[in-house]
């Protein structure tokens, strides 16, 4: 009986969990997108202007504007960048425009661009 019940808990409890969104995309607001046939979004396209780059350690120092999707005001902060080779073509003063995601270790740069 005992072990019927802890069964049919956890058939319950399966059955009841909703579809996952990857975290990178739970919070935004920005532009639908699909992702294994769910609905989520992308995050926007955020200004900023680069204060420093470390491709070794695979960060950057950006002052950024608001972003939105978090909720976060305009200000001078440390980002990991998803792939190192992103920086390539950066350098420090740059304007650019980047997608942050939020990850279980903190925000990062998942796509950067010179501005326009």
């Amino acid at each position: 009986m005992r072990k019927t019940l802890t069964s049919l808990a956890l058939l319950v409890a399966t059955l009841t969990v909703p579809a996952t969104i990857p975290l990178a995309f739970a919070q935004s607001t920005g532009t639908p997108q699909k992702v294994d046939g769910q609905a989520v979004t992308k995050p926007d396209m955020v200004d900023a202007e680069i204060k420093k780059i470390d491709k070794d350690a695979r960060k950057i120092t950006l002052k950024h504007g608001p972003i939105k999707h978090f909720d976060m005001p305009a200000m001078t902060m440390v980002f990991q960048v998803k792939d190192g080779a992103m920086l390539a073509d950066f350098k420090v003063g740059d304007k650019v425009k980047v997608a942050v995601e939020q990850t279980k270790s903190g925000y990062l740069v998942s796509a950067i661009e010179a501005a326009k």
